[in-house]
């Protein structure tokens, strides 16, 4: 493995699994639409001119028109409603939760026409039982409103991965700075429509906690993932999902002093244990079809 590898996974691993704890910062004083809208939008004015200069097949109205389309379900409601979530949720359960994405990913293949295989059906029903042990614990059963959020957020950023794969899309970056920058739009405008204010005053740490998600989250943490899509395997550039819960339980502990329950502690390990087991049978049905 390269140097260069090794940074791109160890970035994807850390910081991607403290975006939903600078998240919990940010909104503080930040309505979650409108720090969610700005967030992306400095984030495609950062990565904008390195998109323009990197060479790139011609731009089609209708791969405009496609990013726009995603930004709805991967921004909009998936980011926004995960920031809504982080309102009242902690960095630890909520990372936790959105490990559950692959399995809600399969599930959206099967109904878009796809055939679920038999360990894809086992998966998603030991990520069933995590999550089921998940939602009992007090967090979620005194707030329901954090949980429709997340679950609402889990969905949409699901299936926004999925229709992806079946739209024609620019490749790298290009992609990627467009999708921002449409989704921080309609974001702004989701955030005018529900009379979201300006705030007065920002404190340095939800000021700090959105700059954070703007180069780091957004910036160099996808940045580095478009590095390893084009030079890893699939299995190994997606491993942020058994690495982001156990690090978002660890920040969330140590920077926000969030209590970890015993319940969210076996949820994450059967959740893990679900994407060890959808990830391992995709490996496996791959060799097999290949061979």
């Amino acid at each position: 493995m390269s140097p260069f590898v090794a940074l791109c996974l160890l970035i994807t691993y850390v910081v991607w699994g403290t975006t939903y704890l600078a998240a919990r910062f940010a909104v503080v004083d930040l309505p979650p639409f409108l720090m969610m809208g700005t967030r992306f939008l400095a984030a495609a004015a950062l990565l904008s001119p390195l998109a323009i200069l990197r060479p790139r097949a011609r731009l089609s109205w209708r791969q405009a028109r496609n990013c726009a389309l995603i930004s709805v379900f991967l921004l909009v409601g998936g980011m926004g409603m995960a920031a809504v979530g982080a309102q009242t949720i902690s960095a630890g359960a909520g990372t936790v939760m959105f490990a559950t994405v692959p399995m809600f990913a399969t599930l959206w293949t099967v109904l878009m026409g796809g055939r679920l295989r038999s360990y894809e059906a086992g998966a998603i029903a030991l990520g069933s039982v995590g999550i089921a042990v998940l939602v009992q614990s007090a967090e979620f059963s005194t707030n329901p409103g954090g949980l429709l959020a997340l679950a609402t957020a889990i969905t949409s950023w699901s299936f926004g991965t999925q229709l992806s794969k079946r739209i024609d899309l620019p490749r790298g970056l290009m992609g990627f700075v467009l999708q921002m920058a449409f989704g921080g739009v309609l974001l702004m405008l989701v955030s005018f429509v529900l009379g979201e204010a300006w705030p007065r005053y920002v404190g340095l740490p939800s000021a700090f906690a959105w700059g954070y998600l703007v180069v780091f989250g957004s910036a160099i943490g996808f940045s580095a993932y478009l590095a390893l899509v084009e030079r890893v395997s699939s299995v190994m550039a997606t491993s942020y999902a058994y690495v982001n819960p156990l690090v978002g339980l660890l920040m969330g502990s140590w920077l926000a002093n969030e209590r970890v329950a015993p319940q969210t502690l076996w949820a994450t390990a059967i959740i893990l244990g679900a994407v060890v087991v959808l990830t391992v049978g995709a490996t496996l049905a791959a060799r097999g079809a290949a061979a």
